[in-house]
């Protein structure tokens, strides 16, 4: 189904936040002038704002405009992560990748009790996947095996709630994950904590499975 209006204007101020040209704290431009600029009506760009305000992405000082509110009191997952992925300061790094243990390793502890033969078969060949990739030292393969583990790891705890999380979170750490894959050490030992996670999963041990993914998190500091 084709977005509104609304929704469409939305997403362009949406991008111009996330990509930086209005920074946090920074100014939107007067709604005349977002209306002269996209073509549209005064009253789309204020519907487009009010959809920003509800997710707490923008906030309006009577008097003096509407500012971008700083990511940490944005409340939607999705664009906080988007405007993450452009952010590129350590803080934010480390932000995302400790909500990405969190997650993961809770992931991998609930999968392990609830994995099912042909969770265990996806869980082996993303692993079958990974090793010939690796075998042809083709990064693109390599990084895409790579996600297929995890994506595995999540579709096994049967908790579609955690499965919604992780396409946002795994676009957020695409690029990372991309840069320290195309290091040999490193992605011969994350393959190695592949092996690992899966066997503690296979055997529905949810600790061993749990700890096993943390000492994973722990070694991709740079993703």
């Amino acid at each position: 189904m084709r977005d509104s209006l609304v929704d469409q204007v939305a997403g362009k101020l949406l991008a111009a936040i996330t990509d930086g040209d209005i920074p946090p704290d920074g100014a939107l431009p007067s709604e005349s002038e977002l209306a002269a600029q996209w073509s549209v009506s005064r009253l789309t760009i204020r519907e487009a704002i009010k959809s920003l305000r509800v997710r707490n992405i923008v906030r309006v000082e009577r008097g003096r405009g509407t500012f971008v509110n700083p990511l940490s009191e944005w409340t939607a997952l999705e664009p906080a992560l988007l405007a993450a992925r452009v952010a590129n300061d350590h803080e934010t790094a480390r932000q995302l990748i400790e909500l990405r243990k969190i997650v993961e390793t809770g992931a991998a502890e609930v999968a392990a009790a609830r994995r099912t033969y042909r969770d265990l078969a996806d869980l082996a060949d993303s692993i079958s996947d990974m090793e010939t990739a690796m075998e042809a030292e083709d990064l693109t393969a390599i990084v895409a095996a790579d996600l297929r583990f995890h994506e595995a790891i999540f579709a096994a705890t049967h908790n579609p709630f955690l499965a919604v999380l992780l396409e946002p979170i795994g676009a957020a750490v695409l690029e990372g994950r991309t840069k320290t894959s195309a290091v040999p050490e490193i992605r011969r030992h994350a393959l190695q904590c592949h092996r690992q996670i899966f066997a503690a999963i296979e055997a529905g041990l949810p600790v061993q499975a749990r700890e096993a993914m943390a000492a994973h998190g722990s070694d991709r500091r740079g993703q």
